[in-house]
């Protein structure tokens, strides 16, 4: 099987290395030429567009930073479906919305292909070692052909149900992440005024019913300085915007939703839009003239875990599929 990848960024190039890494015939192509040559280097092709990938490959693969890239690509002259053929397989592993993943999974339709939406969860350190978990919405058919992919990328791989399921909770799970993330640096910088010890804060957090797979992993890079948890304001906007006009469609009005973009909008315009997303504390830390740092926390995660051939998770009870 070939494998088209388009999008070796923060996410994606953990996600393609997986991919290479197993063995699979990979063909990549990004923006950023040094990346492609990385690959390159590693025992990848390349290929001059989009609509080269689609041709050769039989499976593509995009993984981009918003739902206008993704239209572009898919889209544009020289894009994708210019270049898929019946029997093909798309599979869009970006953070986007729903409705418009349903109106390009049409036209691949259309063309007799296969789209699939299946963005991943789990943090980029679990992308690296093929731990991360994914979703994926589409059609039976498409879901046990691309099996054999997906859980060369993830761990757990559920079938969420049809086309456009697997982004709705996608923004869902993100929105409840940064919701944490929000809380936790309120937590974190009260303690630190409080006087409380901050590597004691941290253990008692991750010790109690307040912890949290945010709090283990964010919270260790924000009380080392680092911040850094290869993500940024502008992607944590986009995704809970996008939860938020879910639910604005269906008409509710959520309370907690808008307080966040509002938060992560001010973020993006005290820092800018690519700063680093645990570093919305500094809004708290600037306000009380403290820095909340602990000792010995690592300056990016690392998957400590073995890699595991991935799976399905079987869920018990479900009326939709």
């Amino acid at each position: 099987m070939k494998v088209g990848f388009i999008g070796l960024g923060n996410a994606g190039g953990k996600l393609a290395g997986s991919i290479l890494r197993n063995g699979f015939d990979l063909t990549v192509h990004d923006l950023n030429s040094s990346l492609v040559n990385e690959f390159i280097e590693r025992g990848a092709k390349s290929v001059g567009s989009p609509q080269e990938m689609a041709k050769k490959c039989d499976v593509v693969i995009t993984c981009l930073p918003s739902p206008k890239a993704c239209s572009e690509v898919m889209e544009s002259s020289d894009g994708i479906l210019s270049g898929l053929s019946k029997g093909k397989i798309w599979l869009e592993m970006s953070t986007t919305d729903e409705a418009e993943i349903r109106r390009i999974g049409a036209l691949v339709e259309a063309i007799g292909a296969l789209p699939i939406d299946c963005p991943v969860s789990g943090g980029c350190h679990r992308a690296d070692t093929g731990n991360i978990s994914i979703f994926a919405g589409c059609s039976r058919e498409a879901f046990e052909r691309a099996l054999p992919i997906l859980t060369t990328m993830g761990r757990r791989v559920l079938h969420t149900g049809d086309l456009g399921t697997a982004s709705t909770l996608k923004v869902m799970t993100n929105y409840l992440a940064t919701v944490n993330l929000a809380s936790i640096a309120e937590a974190l910088t009260t303690m630190k005024m409080l006087g409380m010890d901050m590597n004691v804060t941290y253990e008692a957090i991750k010790a109690s019913s307040g912890t949290s797979f945010v709090h283990e992993t964010e919270s260790q890079v924000i009380l080392n300085g680092s911040r850094d948890i290869s993500f940024t304001m502008d992607l944590v906007s986009k995704d809970i915007g996008i939860f938020n006009e879910l639910a604005q469609r269906k008409g509710l009005d959520l309370e907690i939703a808008p307080l966040i973009v509002e938060i992560f909008k001010d973020g993006e315009k005290r820092y800018g839009p690519r700063e680093l997303s645990p570093n919305i504390i500094r809004r708290l830390e600037e306000r009380a003239n403290v820095e909340v740092l602990g000792d010995g926390f690592p300056a990016e995660m690392i998957d400590d875990e073995p890699e595991e051939k991935g799976y399905e998770v079987i869920i018990k009870g479900r009326k939709d599929i």
